[in-house]
């Protein structure tokens, strides 16, 4: 698949031994990272879809901790070479990687399966409660071209 300008992922080892495992999510010396800003869980119950929304100053590194999730980016910035491309992601204990958004491109996820998704995010910016960094749209916004019915068949 061909990435969206600026989207990166990064396949991510997972350490096991007979106690259990360890799996390093960013490091800093990894070209990932940008810089810190905070780091927060987010939840995705089965059925339930969060989305759209985009942020102007931040980037974003998701991995899916537990569970399984479809995490969906869209660009719509003007200048992108990428404009108007969907990128389709399935994260979680299946296919463990980093994925990094950068700013202003559309993102949204939604929980696979039957088991809540829980997604950890490493944020390059502190969160604004006074003035958050998020832009949004209905999850079924017309301007996006992608539907997040599950394709059978």
């Amino acid at each position: 698949m061909q990435l969206i300008d600026g989207v990166r992922v990064r396949n991510l080892k997972v350490i096991p031994d007979e106690r259990g495992y360890l799996m390093e999510m960013l490091r800093s010396d990894w070209p990932e990272f940008e810089k810190f800003g905070q780091v927060y869980v987010t939840a995705s119950y089965p059925g339930i879809i969060k989305a759209w929304h985009y942020h102007k100053l931040q980037w974003d590194h998701f991995v899916c901790v537990s569970g399984m999730a479809k995490v969906v980016l869209y660009d719509n910035r003007e200048n992108s070479p990428t404009k108007g491309m969907v990128n389709e992601f399935h994260l979680g204990y299946l296919n463990p990687v980093l994925l990094k958004i950068p700013p202003l491109v559309y993102h949204g996820f939604t929980a696979e399966g039957k088991d809540t998704a829980l997604i950890v995010n490493c944020p390059t910016e502190l969160y604004n409660y006074e003035q958050p960094d998020e832009y949004r749209l209905a999850y079924n916004a017309p301007s996006i071209p992608y539907s997040w019915e599950v394709k059978h068949g």
